[in-house]
């Protein structure tokens, strides 16, 4: 028999399983989503989850606390069999927990339990995992600490980003949400407790955590770069002689082939551009040599490194490094 659904989810991540549930035999009876954003100029952002919703015709509610009695309330009258969370933004209670009948589970994008919190795409990319993955979990009060129902694991590509990382998990979702909804269904799923001492922890990300740490090995610095797009943005500063610094997004670099040998010594610390010529730059990093690829000057969009250089005179000994 067909299950009775809400969806509780805010960010694209979950807009494609939103979408599966509600073209699935089940019946989505409600979303619960953030309340609308309010950005510069009191414009209002698109709200991808909301729109999906009301084009389907499925009643939707933004309480800033889901877990006040109205709320509750709210959702004891849905009747719902089970609640579905995807990147939801709040916390749920023990009493909310309880209130459908077979309680909450939740898309993790990682492989629990590793990475539980809030970036967790983020950290496998930053940590420089080989695989990651979707783990859908039984929720309980405690964070991201329930019984795994399901996982799906896919390799990290050695060019991909947090964002395009999340996009194909997201996708990777869907199938693995619908095998579980029938095992539920049929009362056949087999909760698998998680092992306590493989916990790790991926906190959320804070704007100073896109600095590039040029002293690092040069495969650690690139496996930031990309963890850190599309935000907070991985960035450093250009010291010149000629110029008070000059704030640039790394987009991405590449080995150089000199970037496995020792560092040429005292001359050149970490951050020094230690060449440059007409297509090309190279810094030196903490095990070797890595090369600017693409970057963002500040206010302005991305550019390859050669039409950057068109514009700006870098030079073998300026440096890059902190403001300060």
């Amino acid at each position: 028999m067909p299950l009775r659904l809400v969806m509780m989810g805010t960010g694209t991540f979950a807009v494609p399983t939103f979408q599966a549930l509600l073209d699935s035999p089940h019946n989505v009876v409600g979303l619960f989503t953030q309340p609308d954003r309010v950005g510069r100029g009191h414009h209002h952002h698109p709200h991808p989850m909301k729109e999906l919703a009301v084009a389907r015709q499925v009643p939707v509610f933004q309480p800033d606390n889901v877990n006040l009695p109205e709320p509750i309330e709210s959702l004891k009258a849905l009747q719902a069999d089970l609640a579905v969370v995807a990147a939801y933004g709040q916390i749920l209670s023990a009493e909310l927990l309880a209130t459908p009948r077979l309680g909450a589970i939740n898309l993790h994008a990682s492989l629990l339990p590793k990475y539980r919190g809030a970036a967790p795409v983020q950290y496998a990319v930053w940590k420089g995992e080989p695989e990651t993955g979707i783990t859908l979990f039984q929720i309980e009060p405690k964070l991201d600490a329930g019984p795994v129902l399901g996982v799906v694991r896919t390799p990290i590509g050695p060019e991909e980003t947090s964002g395009t990382l999340e996009d194909r998990l997201a996708e990777l979702a869907v199938p693995l949400t619908l095998k579980v909804l029938d095992d539920l269904e049929r009362g056949c799923a087999v909760p698998l407790p998680q092992n306590p001492g493989e916990v790790t922890r991926a906190r959320k990300l804070k704007k100073t955590d896109g600095e590039i740490p040029w002293a690092k090995r040069s495969e650690e610095i690139d496996w930031h770069i990309r963890a850190m797009q599309p935000w907070p943005m991985p960035y450093t500063w250009w010291h010149a002689s000629e110029h008070p610094p000059v704030r640039l997004q790394i987009l991405s670099i590449g080995m150089s082939a000199t970037s496995n040998e020792p560092p040429p010594g005292a001359l050149n610390p970490p951050g020094t551009i230690v060449h440059v010529d007409e297509h090309s730059v190279l810094v030196q990093t903490g095990d070797g040599r890595v090369a600017l690829k693409s970057v963002r000057p500040d206010g302005k969009r991305a550019m390859e490194i050669g039409e950057f250089l068109r514009g700006h005179r870098m030079k073998a000994g300026d440096h890059l490094g902190p403001e300060h």
